[in-house]
């Protein structure tokens, strides 16, 4: 039996300073939030030639309306964000920027509009699903281990695994112009419920144990760790070895979704074992003394 909770200082310092850098990242660097959640028109253009800013910016202008932002993307494509317009003001827009930059083609890959109030109801629903996800995972796991302590646990790892895929995801936005959209939110549910998983693997080892053995929490923690670390490592491994290669061949969207993922099962595995068992067993030592 290996005695992981020797080093649960050692756990919670290391917690506390990914936490700590992502927490200054987020208020350094902020997010940067798609359509989904601000409203407007995304567009991306692909070219064979290269196309200068303010050609595309000015083509814009003469529609009536502006482009916030232009950039190029890591495949080489052109991704323009702007006000609303619609499909007839962005084929005028097309054909603006082909005589500006004098191309004979120039490809429409991603053409979304989403108005300002559909937003904001995103924004509301997204909260609203996360509470309501918090509290019934809560509630679950009080009512299946019989115990509010190991809900608490849970709940508190879980946290620490949204925190840490919030705080990272900070950087990758700052340092890889990431956005915030509706794949990162179903990553985060995703990083919920895979937290949660593993967490009650483990509870329900030392749940096992502690029916048939009078030793205390802390003996009973470790062995259920043992037991069960090197099927969670390897459960993860699985899906770390998949997202790998989306990270690194995937297209922007489906890079950044998977980068999330990636962060949230890393973070999920980690908090289980090292996060979530801790907890339970200092409630429960904390208990029995009071």
């Amino acid at each position: 039996m290996i005695n992981f909770l020797k080093y649960t200082k050692i756990y919670f310092c290391l917690s506390a300073l990914i936490i700590g850098i992502g927490a200054v990242a987020l208020f350094s660097y902020g997010f940067k939030f798609s359509i989904d959640f601000t409203g407007g028109s995304v567009v991306e253009y692909s070219a064979k030639q290269a196309i200068e800013t303010n050609q595309i910016e000015k083509a814009f202008k003469n529609q009536k309306t502006k482009a916030a932002t232009v950039e190029r993307s890591v495949s080489g494509s052109y991704i323009i964000r702007s006000t609303p317009i619609n499909e007839r003001q962005e084929a005028s827009i097309r054909e603006d920027v082909k005589k500006a930059a004098h191309l004979k083609e120039l490809t429409l890959l991603r053409f979304e509009t989403v108005g300002p109030s559909l937003g904001a109801e995103t924004v509301r629903k997204t909260i609203i699903a996360s509470l309501v996800a918090v509290l019934g995972i809560l509630i679950y796991v009080s009512l299946t281990f019989r115990k509010f302590s190991y809900g608490i646990a849970a709940v508190i790892a879980l946290i620490h695994d949204l925190l840490v895929l919030v705080g990272v995801y900070a950087l990758v936005t700052h340092f890889f112009g990431a956005e915030i959209d509706s794949l990162f939110i179903t990553a985060v549910l995703t990083t919920m419920s895979f937290s949660v998983h593993d967490t009650i693997v483990v509870f329900d080892k030392i749940r096992e144990y502690r029916r048939t053995s009078a030793l205390s929490i802390e003996i009973l923690a470790n062995k259920a760790l043992t037991e069960t670390m090197v099927r969670s490592v390897n459960n993860s491994l699985t899906i770390v070895l998949m997202l790998i290669p989306l990270v690194i061949l995937g297209t922007d969207m489906i890079r950044f979704f998977a980068a999330a993922l990636l962060i949230g099962t890393i973070s999920g595995t980690y908090s289980s074992p090292f996060i979530a068992t801790p907890l339970l067993v200092w409630i429960e030592k904390r208990r029995e003394k009071s």
